[in-house]
């Protein structure tokens, strides 16, 4: 139990939190900008999709908008459900979609799992966002979210910017990419805690007196099920 504050004192320690927070927010704007400001690399490889109105080159994933945000939805050809995870994070996809159009972006998920898989997933799980195959290409394992193998055993795969640590055949992460007359342009990328500010439940979450609450657990997500599940 934390202290319990008369109204003055407990005013006098919220004031002094807002100022931390209003300092954090100044500085993730930098940061922010920081971001926008990374030198773009062009996307030499031609990928092609598989889609649910048929295949899909790279450039056809931005529709009529100039950007992509782009999750690297863990999905493992041979698992009979998506992650667990990933399917959190995806909870709050579709109703984002109208919004970011309005701001000349698109958003997708692409995995490596066949077509059909990912969209009896989606139909379960009630989601209508666009998603995309890379089963016949070599999509996530360029951009560092799929392993073969032999990465995992050596531990010499390269996630998050580092080589080693642990590593799964499946990693998530989400991309940014960029159009211009025609040509596509990687921005950014982000793994593991970077993906958090996604996910609106979490952001939630840390408003309340209990937060995440999730140190007792075995692993931090110990508590999740699908929405399905619960």
């Amino acid at each position: 139990m934390p202290d319990i504050a008369n109204d003055a004192d407990w005013l006098a320690a919220r004031r002094e939190l807002l100022a931390e927070e209003k300092a954090l927010q100044t500085a993730r704007d930098q940061l922010a900008r920081k971001r926008r400001a990374l030198p773009w690399r062009r996307v030499e490889k031609d990928y092609v999709f598989e889609g649910e109105h048929g295949t899909v080159s790279f450039a056809g994933l931005f529709g009529d908008s100039s950007q992509l945000l782009l999750y690297h939805f863990m999905y493992h050809p041979d698992w009979d459900e998506g992650c667990k995870s990933c399917s959190f994070w995806a909870d709050g996809y579709d109703a984002a979609i109208p919004h970011l159009k309005a701001r000349d972006v698109a958003l997708a998920c692409v995995s490596r799992g066949p077509l059909e898989k990912l969209l009896d997933y989606r139909r379960r799980m009630g989601w209508s966002f666009p998603w995309y195959s890379s089963s016949n290409n070599s999509f996530n394992y360029d951009f560092g979210v799929s392993f073969t193998p032999d990465q995992i055993e050596a531990g010499d795969g390269v996630y998050n910017y580092r080589e080693g640590g642990w590593l799964g055949p499946e990693m998530p992460g989400l991309s940014s990419f960029i159009k211009d007359d025609g040509i596509v342009f990687h921005t950014y990328s982000t793994f593991s805690r970077g993906l958090d500010p996604l996910n609106a439940t979490y952001q939630m979450l840390d408003l309340v007196a209990k937060g995440r609450d999730e140190d007792n657990l075995e692993f931090s997500m110990g508590w999740l099920k699908r929405h399905d599940e619960y």
